[in-house]
């Protein structure tokens, strides 16, 4: 995983990374782009544990072995597709899900492609409403190697709160097998005046409440990010 956030002209980000065992299959990830741009990465190997750990450890030197830039992004991940299912993934039946964007400062424009991913969530705090970026999606990485993504575009306003996540998030429990939700993390990112690390703290502490604090049973991450 990255040591350092990085420092983009006009956005907070913060991040959060929990494993439910020793070692975990969850993964994301900052490119840094020409002139000033960045790409976000989220990815969920599926299982848990070591093998799990072993694949994303792959997943992060396939993506980082992209030949030039990582963009678009639909060409990041059909590459990291193509290898996986060549090498990796075909005699173990394993899959990974991502989510990769490309995010322009200069113009706040966010071009986006998605491997079977949870979309992300997007408040629009000045207009008061929540978005789910669906409008571009395909099957898992690993399962056909000659995938094609589509790439969609958006552009993002001054005070729009951004939320990637992996299922652990949304598919935390309570006792009676209940699951958190999209509908409560949505209450959560109405909460419009928080920074980007206060949103990340009040998912968290909102999924700790409703689990009554049990531990996770899935590999839990975050990565908000705040037009400020």
């Amino acid at each position: 995983l990255p040591r350092a956030l990085p420092n983009i002209p006009g956005v907070e980000i913060a991040t959060h990374y929990q494993t439910s065992q020793w070692a975990g299959g969850d993964y994301y990830d900052f490119f840094e782009l020409p002139n000033g741009r960045w790409g976000f990465l989220i990815a969920d190997v599926s299982g848990h544990g070591t093998p799990a750990a072993v694949m994303m450890a792959i997943l992060h030197s396939l993506a980082h072995g992209h030949p030039g830039d990582p963009e678009p992004a639909s060409s990041l991940l059909e590459h990291v597709n193509r290898r996986l299912s060549a090498r990796y993934t075909t005699s173990n039946e394993v899959f990974v899900t991502a989510f990769y964007a490309i995010y322009d400062p200069a113009t706040r424009e966010l071009a986006y492609s998605c491997a079977g991913h949870n979309p992300p969530q997007l408040r629009r705090c000045s207009l008061g409403e929540v978005e789910t970026l669906e409008e571009v999606g395909g099957p898992p990485l690993g399962v056909f190697e000659n995938m094609e993504y589509a790439q969609a575009r958006m552009t993002l306003r001054e005070g729009d709160i951004l939320v990637l996540y992996t299922d652990g998030v949304t598919e935390a429990m309570d006792e009676r097998h209940r699951q958190f939700g999209l509908d409560q993390l949505n209450v959560v990112l109405s909460q419009c005046h928080l920074s980007a690390a206060a949103m990340r703290d009040a998912i968290l502490e909102a999924v700790d409440r409703f689990t009554s604090g049990r531990s996770a049973h899935d590999d839990r991450t975050l990565l908000v990010v705040k037009v400020s």
